[in-house]
């Protein structure tokens, strides 16, 4: 109309009838180009990470976003993971005598993740970590662990950030060891044995190792026992120092620790 009748902009638009306003919009939409090229890379370093872990990253970063339009774009580049729904639900109950742990060092969680070589040699991976403030003393594989081995490997952790209150385990011949029991009578560590075939009865160390394996063990192929330390210690340090934790706000334990420490439930 304003190249053929040529009339001004405030007239066609009253005729018509047309918001003036709406003519001379402009749209304030970014290019998300940059963004999804962002969320690529962070899906791709940590392929076990899914939306809302991306985007608590994405914040830490600076990008100015919110979780609905992260959302959306992982939709849209297929990224969204396809985990197995369980057949059925357990609720477990634990032990009424189990009170949660109120400081760092006061309950520490035990167990062992199995794993082979790429030449098909078993290893045996000893897991720790902290109930409390989620800090992960050790992360050591061996091709095979006994009595002795676990307390000559808790001794390096703990002259490093201290001895706890307790430590939960299963009834592993490892953890029921003489050694072991010696180690902590002399320590005054108290030895928290689960029920046996009740996983649940340490579920932080279970959860901790679902997390190891997806985002390390099932990352990587381990040419030798070397190689395994040398991929498993750099993600010991990235989870104590930089991984967004849902149980403390989605926040990495090194911002936690400037803040009052509260008990968290969750890993």
């Amino acid at each position: 109309m304003l190249a053929d009748w040529g009339v001004s902009v405030r007239r066609a638009c009253r005729v018509l009838p047309f918001d003036t306003s709406s003519y001379h919009y402009q749209s304030r939409h970014t290019d998300p180009a940059s963004l999804k090229k962002r969320i690529k890379e962070i899906c791709a370093t940590h392929v076990r990470y899914g939306c809302r872990r991306v985007y608590h990253i994405l914040r830490r970063e600076g990008w100015v976003v919110n979780a609905k339009k992260v959302y959306r774009l992982y939709m849209e580049l297929g990224l969204q993971l396809r985990n197995k729904t369980p057949k059925r639900r357990v609720k477990a109950k634990l032990r009424e005598d189990r009170a949660p742990a109120i400081r760092p060092n006061d309950v520490w969680a035990m167990d062992f993740v199995h794993d082979q070589l790429a030449t098909g040699r078993k290893l045996r991976i000893l897991t720790v970590v902290d109930t409390f403030s989620r800090l992960s003393p050790v992360v050591d594989p061996r091709f095979s662990y006994r009595g002795e081995d676990v307390v000559a490997t808790l001794k390096k952790a703990c002259r490093k950030i201290g001895y706890p209150k307790t430590i939960r385990v299963d009834n592993g011949s490892e953890f029921i060891s003489r050694d072991m029991d010696l180690w902590a009578y002399q320590r005054g560590v108290t030895l928290d044995f689960s029920r046996p075939g009740k996983p649940t009865h340490n579920a932080f160390i279970e959860a901790f190792n679902s997390k190891l394996r997806r985002e390390c063990m099932n990352a990587h192929w381990f040419l030798s026992l070397q190689d395994a330390c040398e991929k498993l210690e750099p993600w010991r340090r990235y989870y104590n120092e930089e991984r967004p934790h849902s149980a403390i706000g989605n926040t990495p334990r090194s911002c936690w620790q400037t803040q009052p420490l509260k008990p968290a439930h969750r890993t």
